[in-house]
C-alpha cells in the first residue's frame, strides 16, 4: 500500500510503499506522536524513512492491496 506523510512547513510529502497493514501503520504513527519520538518506516526495498513526530502534519494510508493469484485479464 502507499503511505503519504505530510511534513509541517514542507511543500513536498514523503511517499513510500509498505507491506504493513493499515492497523500496523496507525499503531506506529500513534505511538510516535504520543511519545514525541521519531516515526520510522521501511519500504519493501529496504529504504528507511525517519520523520520526527513533532513535524508530522498528516499521514495518508492507501487501501490495502489484495494479492492476486493467477493471470490478469
Amino acid at each position: 500500500m502507499e503511505i503519504r506523510i505530510g511534513i509541517q512547513n514542507v511543500a513536498r510529502e514523503v511517499v513510500l510503499e509498505s507491506e504493513l497493514s493499515n492497523a500496523e501503520v496507525n499503531e506506529l504513527v500513534s505511538k510516535a506522536i504520543s511519545e514525541g519520538s521519531v516515526l520510522s518506516m521501511k519500504d519493501p526495498k529496504g529504504r528507511e524513512v525517519l520523520v520526527p513526530a513533532a513535524g508530522i502534519a498528516y499521514v495518508e494510508v492507501g487501501p490495502e492491496e489484495t494479492r492476486r493469484v493467477g493471470f490478469a485479464h
